[in-house]
């Protein structure tokens, strides 16, 4: 398969879970991926768990949700150090389950 159907197909939209580890708290890491989430035009959730990890979903368009796991796999905020993003329970959702990307304290 290829061409002009795999994109739109591509085009539908997905839920994602991540987790990051590393340098991930205390370097403004939820901002950051909430900037980004937004720019993206995704919605969903970032916040710090209690273990020094940054967790949360990503919601939309599959493609922007791809960038965005590859920020958090590469980039993240200008102090972090990334050593690990995990990604889990990939799913193609009909419609959008939050209204924007928020911080969760």
């Amino acid at each position: 398969a290829g061409g002009v159907a795999a994109m739109a197909e591509d085009e539908g939209l997905v839920s994602v879970d991540y987790e990051v580890s590393g340098k991930v708290q205390g370097v403004f890491f939820r901002k950051y991926t909430q900037g980004e989430a937004k720019r993206l035009g995704l919605v969903g959730w970032v916040r710090n768990t209690t273990h020094g990890t940054v967790q949360g979903r990503a919601q939309g368009p599959a493609g922007r949700v791809q960038e965005l796991q590859e920020w958090l796999r590469k980039v993240g905020s200008p102090q972090s150090r990334i050593s690990q993003a995990e990604f889990s329970n990939e799913k193609k959702i009909a419609a959008l389950e939050h209204d924007d990307f928020q911080i969760l304290k």
